[in-house]
């Protein structure tokens, strides 16, 4: 078992005072069981800060302590018939496009006729996302396409968890986005913020994690938080304003390991 803080801070500072409309934080159950709270607000602000402080508990200290189903051991296979009906909406890709950068990119992991272990490749998928193209951090909202990350060679944390969905799912496994946190020391890749990955249906094993930004399988470091089948689904935090244009954000976090 392993313990962790997490401390999380948030401030939106507004040009003037501003409404608050509802703000959708974690706390009740979505449709994908993840936590969600919505906060309402009386008076008129200049700045909303929203912090959060808590203990955790980490039970699973071998995440590769799994066995996948035989069928599904090698690579390629296919989901069951009665599996396939519920993931259908975690393998729905962007395009079906045979040509461009994504198929391009994919081809370069894993050519058609190929067999190996499907656990090998999806290491094999992320480490190549690690190896091959530069960490960036992005305050801008929103996630880039696929495309897009390909093509400027870089990207966030969440753009590199939806370059790995979309190649998953090409490739016909299902996958969805996870946003959380990462206990790690600072560098260029963990720079107080919340961390995102991708995970994967594997048949016989359930969901496994795996994180491209730093090419490793989701571990006891990663602190999952939400799950969803888009990255849009599943932000730190979701409301609006009424006033005047202009605001700025401020976010910290700190993941630290208790003895």
């Amino acid at each position: 078992m392993q313990r962790y803080k997490i401390v999380h801070r948030t401030y939106y500072n507004f040009s003037a005072a501003v409404r608050l409309e509802p703000h959708a934080l974690r706390r009740h159950r979505d449709v994908d069981d993840n936590s969600v709270a919505i906060a309402t607000f009386e008076l008129s602000a200049n700045q909303l800060s929203i912090e959060s402080e808590v203990i955790i508990q980490q039970y699973d200290q071998a995440p590769l302590d799994f066995l996948v189903a035989d069928y599904a051991v090698n690579y390629p296979f296919d989901y069951t018939p009665e599996d396939r009906v519920v993931l259908l909406p975690y393998m729905k890709v962007a395009t079906h496009k045979t040509t461009g950068p994504v198929p391009e990119w994919i081809a370069n992991v894993w050519q058609s006729g190929e067999r190996l272990q499907t656990y090998a490749l999806l290491q094999r998928l992320s480490g190549h996302i690690h190896d091959t193209l530069s960490y960036q951090i992005r305050e801008e909202p929103g996630v880039q396409t696929p495309a897009k990350t390909l093509s400027c060679g870089s990207g966030s944390c969440r753009d590199f968890a939806c370059l790995f969905m979309e190649a998953a799912r090409r490739l016909g496994l299902a996958s969805r986005f996870v946003s959380g946190y990462l206990h790690a020391p600072p560098s260029t890749a963990n720079f107080g913020a919340t961390h995102a990955w991708a995970e994967v249906y594997l048949p016989g094993a359930g969901w496994k994690g795996f994180d491209p930004t730093i090419g490793e399988v989701v571990g006891t470091n990663h602190i999952a938080v939400a799950v969803a089948r888009l990255p849009d689904s599943v932000p730190p935090v979701a409301g609006s304003f009424v006033g005047p244009a202009g605001a700025s954000l401020d976010v910290g976090v700190w993941v630290t390991e208790l003895s």
